[in-house]
């Protein structure tokens, strides 16, 4: 039988106050106090699924205990309750930024209620074991009454992300809070600082709920291993067919928990694919940046060349408004897009190889019927020669280099030989699907010259594969499906939106990834709003706990 009881070293790691109660007893009747349960049949029966994706190993984290999630939350609910979380519900479940801006200021709501709705929400869902998606790794104890102080300063105001609860991937530095990538090796890391981008949220007022799951090293750990698996966090689900359909990795928490209405959005990152597969497999909108857009600093690495956060939201707007609030520099006004006034002055590329997808075939028909212009295109093969070398090389040095500069003193690894080591001595806990790329960085001997050329290559292999495309067809924008061309993308250093563009029969999402030049990410963003206001297909997941028992 596979009952794990959580190690309870993590009591430290999820919040200074919550060692003040004792007591693992929850006082809100509608939560229930967590308790690791038979695993065995699920994850038997898993093995015989078609997606190898799907195949667990453990669900349940062994060391996070749900119970002290608890601990954060329930001390911040004073005076809420359940008759509130309902009455309010329809003013936050599924509203955007501008809409939940709307009712705080006709004072229908607050942002301490706001804040209290989203805490109320992830503890109702996340000590049920038949709804739990094992998103959320850890909450910030002060979110409340940093809230409180908000609604205390709403002439302060200056930027729409002012008060919104935003969650951010565990790899993502946050003062005060834990940063794990999802790994015990990192269990105990409390940056001294925060990430450039969670400075810049901050300073516009942005309220930090909390840290979510991930693929663990962002997708760097294991090969062909379940997206979502951290053996901080256990294995995140997707709300709209818990393990029926994959999460997408490696950004699967902040997805999960947007897909969820766990907060207002959240921030994931990307090397390849790590933002475009989550937000379309859980029908949201998420952006991977032109490099460079958003700072890499304080974040965990795979890759300086190719890493970048970026927004995951429910809306195209929210998303814009998420992106302008990161930004080390930034107009008041860049979170508003421009009205796509001449469509027929747009054309776009349709891939042939992609049109056998009903919904792709759509989504090009709903463009032509408003008259925008569609080139069927064929792009060649492109060559990837270099690319896991380079994301090797990469983070072998960027790690070692992280590590030295923020984190904790906690913290023994110094490099990615010290976490293949660390994790040899309990194969079982910290690594079920072993380590074969770490153990790949590990034996890769390039230096720095031939890093190099690997890199500059890819670079210019990525910007030829599109700019061909671009120049031959006079194409504002190539359309794509999830992450099928997230590679390209992410060697050109050539920015990506994905948005909901429907489901399938067995009802899972699926995105139309929009792919432009450097630097065009308000056009980016304008066209994807162009194409949500004619579809609007985001719908929520359904919560039928039928679908989700074992």
């Amino acid at each position: 039988m596979r009952i794990y009881k959580p190690i309870f070293i993590f009591i430290v790691l999820l919040g200074l106050n919550s060692c003040n109660n004792p007591s693992s007893k929850v006082s809100f009747p509608e939560f229930d106090t967590w308790k690791p349960y038979d695993e065995s049949a699920i994850i038997d029966s898993s093995q015989q699924n078609d997606n190898p994706l799907l195949r667990y190993q453990l669900i349940q984290s062994s060391i996070l205990d749900k119970n002290e999630l608890l601990k954060i939350i329930e001390p911040q609910l004073k005076g809420f309750t359940k008759d509130i979380y309902h009455e309010i519900f329809p003013l936050i479940y599924e509203n955007s930024i501008t809409e939940i801006q709307k009712h705080i200021s006709h004072n229908k709501l607050s942002y301490k209620l706001l804040t209290q709705w989203y805490l109320f929400r992830i503890a109702l869902h996340e000590t049920n074991r038949y709804k739990n998606l094992n998103a959320i790794i850890s909450i910030n104890p002060n979110a409340v009454a940093q809230a409180e102080m908000l609604d205390e300063r709403k002439n302060e105001n200056i930027h729409p992300i002012y008060g919104m609860p935003i969650l951010l991937k565990d790899n993502i530095n946050t003062s005060k809070m834990p940063t794990t990538a999802g790994a015990i090796a990192l269990i105990n890391n409390r940056p001294h600082q925060d990430a450039e981008i969670v400075t810049n949220l901050k300073n516009r007022k942005a309220i930090i709920l909390g840290k979510v799951n991930l693929s663990e090293w962002a997708n760097f750990l294991c090969n062909g291993c379940p997206n979502g698996y951290s053996a901080v966090g256990g294995q995140t689900m997707n709300p709209y067919g818990p393990r029926r359909f994959d999460t997408g990795g490696s950004s699967s928490g902040s997805a999960a928990s947007v897909a969820a209405n766990y907060a207002v959005a959240a921030v994931g990152t990307e090397t390849s694919g790590s933002i475009l597969s989550p937000s379309s497999q859980q029908s949201l909108v998420g952006l991977k940046p032109t490099i460079g857009q958003l700072s890499q600093n304080g974040i965990i690495p795979i890759s300086s060349t190719l890493d970048t956060p970026g927004p995951i939201t429910r809306t195209v707007s929210d998303n814009g408004i998420l992106l302008s609030a990161m930004r080390s520099q930034t107009k008041t006004e860049d979170y508003l897009l421009k009205t796509i006034e001449e469509p027929s002055k747009l054309r776009l590329g349709a891939i042939k190889a992609y049109m056998k997808d009903s919904l792709y075939l759509q989504s090009i028909d709903i463009f032509k019927n408003n008259s925008l212009k569609i080139e069927v295109i064929e792009p060649k093969p492109m060559n990837f020669s270099g690319f896991l070398a380079l994301l090797n090389g990469d983070m072998k040095r960027d790690l070692k280099a992280y590590l030295k500069q923020f984190a904790s003193d906690s913290v023994k690894v110094k490099s990615v030989s010290d976490v293949v080591n660390f994790n040899t001595k309990d194969s079982t806990l910290h690594m079920p699907y072993g380590q074969a790329r770490l153990n790949g960085i590990v034996r890769q001997d390039l230096n720095d010259i031939e890093l190099d050329s690997i890199r500059k290559n890819l670079i210019q292999s990525g910007k030829t594969y599109f700019d061909r495309l671009f120049d031959n067809y006079q194409l504002d924008a190539i359309l794509s499906i999830n992450n099928y061309n997230a590679g390209q993308a992410a060697v050109a250093k050539y920015p990506a939106i994905t948005i909901p563009m429907g489901y399938s029969k067995s009802g899972k999402p699926k995105g139309l990834t929009i792919i432009m030049k450097s630097g065009q990410e308000q056009k980016l963003l304008s066209l994807a709003k162009f194409y949500e206001q004619l579809t609007n297909y985001r719908k929520p997941p359904q919560e039928d706990t039928k679908n989700i028992q074992p």
